[in-house]
């Protein structure tokens, strides 16, 4: 993992020590699913704010943490807000294929379910 000297920066992995099952464990969770599906729709980085999760903010942390850990979105600061960027191109250069498929499912299971974000 990458590491920090600045405790405003946040240690991310290598794209070569992206794991699958990280990944997929990273995007099992519905609320971190509703996070990349909102980052692939904007395709830009949105600060954690612009993400109405309803949990509590520990629980959301958590939930980012674990996104960016797993290596599916990158943290930066920028001033006081926390932004996030989907990491697109390492998921794609790693698994091809990966991303759009769990994003076309959980979309289509979005409509089929009336969940839609």
């Amino acid at each position: 993992m990458t590491t920090t000297t600045n405790t405003r920066e946040l240690a991310h992995p290598a794209r070569e020590e992206i794991r699958l099952e990280s990944v997929l464990h990273a995007l099992s969770d519905p609320m971190r699913m509703r996070v990349v599906r909102a980052l692939a729709a904007q395709d830009d980085e949105l600060s954690c704010s612009c993400f109405p999760l309803p949990v509590t903010k520990s629980t959301s942390t958590h939930h980012f943490r674990v996104l960016r850990e797993s290596g599916v979105i990158r943290q930066v600061y920028r001033g006081t807000a926390k932004m996030n960027g989907l990491r697109r191109e390492d998921l794609d250069a790693l698994f091809p294929g990966l991303l759009d498929s769990v994003l076309g499912a959980a979309d289509r299971q979005a409509v089929r379910l009336g969940d839609d974000v």
